[in-house]
């Protein structure tokens, strides 16, 4: 008797442990923090607004009381990011003559570039080229823009069919690619009734995204440019209708002089990362760092080019689940391990990110500015939108096959939970995880993955779960102290996606590449990796090349690189120039 007594004592206290252990993740520390995050009163959390900074201050407040210190007695890390576009007040256009008004017979592309130019002007088509097994159309076939304006189509052969294999080939940017390829000044887009019914100028749109084509790109109103381009030929409406019916390219000289200067004005802003650490109590592995991290923008107040999946809604985004999940969730970590009396043996670097929206730019700009040497970082884990657990308790855990020793031991903290987690082995993907993945670092990716609400002002913070939030973290949390107190370091490996196939926006071919996204270089690609066995692998592409030229056309952004992929087919032979430790090699990639 007295022996099942003590048992039953034993089982007892440790029953109670492991339920205080479970309380230091907390739902109303949680719930407190992510209904702030989350309120209207910080407006979508969106990059160098006032309300930035105050969830900068806010967060940081959080870090302090968690008991983490902070590098140079600062927990900001500030950076510049650009947030919109601007028109300046030297846009003009003259076309023969006659002065057209910005923003009333013409606007500029965000992709634009600044110039002047005083030329001719070449009709060409749709402004399409592309040769494939399924289409071949070549709007330049013929035709000399070299140094002069290119006046193009908007749209497409076929307008009404949903389905076009021109799909593609016919967007603004493709469009100035073929035209710059061609050697054009600068390009010009008109609409016809077919593709422009309500005869719209296109807003000036910054669309997180300030890489430029290369030429200046302009939109015309057709009620007022067409008469002036279109003398003696037949109507502009006359010319698009032809060339559907057609199916064909056509050849129409215009008899005009364009001059035209276009401005675009960048708005900068700072914003910035919170970065928190607590030391490790080991004298030796002290000096080694795991990284928690969870990005805490978000959109503000949606519209066109924010990655709103509302854009016609202005509203405050406010962003619960994506991500103030994430940013509650490692605040609560760094609770969880700071107030442990024990301490840990590694150290601990705790970042929320900023501008991760606007192309994980903060995690980008932390691993080009670490606090500490980057060869001391034995592993990041990334927390986001961790807050819509479902009824079937799934995961995503992506970065799996980023160290050898993942998949041990994620299974060994999985054992005896509710949770089942769905493993994906690649390191790049669309969260801040990906910097330091192409920092060779190891890393994994925690998500109870995208929702109806994601990205829409419905993602409020009492549609979160936070129950299901405490059974994320009490598996991150887990995972996160056997870092901290294990002996022995994680080991790298490169883990790429699986070929990507496509339907008709996709590519049927790649080079067996992963691009670097989170380089906002604008002379080449940044390889981030290369698939073993792939096509690039078998040519001697080396993940840190960097391409810049594909079949003898350049490659100056992912934008060129992704618009040179669709003309390609299997099968195919092509060259690649890459650049290599300042040297420039020609690889030759079979398809």
């Amino acid at each position: 008797m007295l022996r099942r007594i003590i048992y039953l004592v034993i089982i007892q206290f440790v029953a109670v442990t492991l339920f205080a252990q479970q309380q230091n993740i907390s739902v109303e520390s949680i719930k407190n923090n992510l209904s702030f995050l989350a309120s209207d009163s910080l407006k979508g959390r969106y990059p160098g607004i006032a309300e930035d900074q105050a969830t900068a201050n806010f967060i940081s407040s959080n870090f302090e009381k968690a008991g983490l210190s902070f590098f140079n007695n600062n927990p900001l890390q500030p950076f510049e990011v650009i947030t919109s576009v601007l028109p300046g007040k030297s846009n003009s256009l003259v076309i023969n003559n006659v002065t057209g008004v910005y923003d009333v017979d013409f606007s500029l592309f965000g992709l634009s570039s600044n110039a002047t130019i005083e030329s001719e002007v070449i009709f060409a088509g749709f402004g399409i080229v592309v040769e494939t097994d399924e289409l071949k159309w070549n709007d330049y076939e013929n035709l000399d823009v070299k140094g002069k304006w290119v006046l193009v189509l908007k749209g497409d052969p076929e307008p009404e069919n949903n389905d076009s294999k021109f799909i593609p080939f016919a967007d603004a940017r493709s469009k100035a690619m073929y035209a710059k390829d061609k050697g054009a000044a600068g390009i010009l887009f008109i609409g016809g009734k077919r593709n422009n019914p309500k005869d719209e100028i296109t807003p000036l749109l910054f669309e997180r995204s300030a890489t430029s084509s290369g030429i200046p790109a302009i939109d015309l109103k057709a009620s007022w440019a067409g008469g002036l381009l279109f003398t003696n030929l037949p109507a502009l409406d006359s010319i698009e209708s032809a060339m559907i019916k057609s199916m064909k390219p056509s050849e129409y000289k215009l008899n005009s002089k364009i001059s035209g200067t276009t401005e675009l004005i960048q708005h900068k802003v700072t914003t910035q990362n919170i970065v928190g650490y607590l030391e490790g109590t080991d004298a030796i592995l002290k000096n080694e760092y795991i990284v928690i991290g969870a990005h805490y923008d978000h959109l503000g107040f949606g519209g066109e080019g924010s990655g709103s999946r509302m854009p016609d809604t202005v509203a405050v985004h406010h962003g619960a689940d994506d991500n103030a999940s994430g940013v509650s969730g490692i605040i609560e970590l760094a609770k969880n391990i700071g107030g442990s009396k024990e301490g840990f043996k590694r150290s601990l670097i705790v970042v929320a990110f900023g501008a991760e929206e606007m192309g994980l730019l903060g995690s980008r700009y932390f691993v080009k500015n670490l606090p500490v040497p980057k060869q001391q970082i034995v592993a990041m884990l990334n927390f986001d939108m961790i807050g819509r657990l479902n009824e079937k308790q799934s995961i995503s855990v992506s970065g799996t096959g980023t160290a050898i020793e993942w998949d041990t031991i994620l299974n060994a903290h999985l054992a005896g939970k509710s949770l089942t987690a769905a493993f994906s082995p690649e390191g790049f993907g669309a969260s801040d995880h990906a910097s330091f993945y192409a920092e060779n670092i190891p890393v994994l990716f925690f998500s109870t993955g995208a929702h109806a609400d994601y990205h829409t002002p419905m993602d409020v913070w009492n549609k979160i779960n936070f129950d299901g939030m405490v059974a994320v973290l009490d598996f991150g949390d887990g995972i996160l102290k056997e870092l901290l107190n294990g002996t022995s370091r994680l080991t790298f490996t490169e883990a790429g996606p699986k070929e990507r196939t496509g339907g008709r926006r996709g590519f049927k071919v790649t080079l067996g590449i992963m691009p670097d996204f989170t380089s906002t270089d604008t002379d080449g690609l940044g390889v981030g990796g290369v698939t073993k066995g792939g096509s690039a692998d078998r040519a001697g592409m080396l993940k840190g090349d960097k391409i810049v030229g594909l079949n003898g056309m350049p490659v100056t952004t992912i934008y060129d690189y992704m618009n040179r992929l669709k003309q390609l087919k299997p099968g195919q032979r092509v060259n690649v120039d890459v650049m290599r430790n300042g040297e420039k090699l020609v690889l030759i990639v079979d398809l």
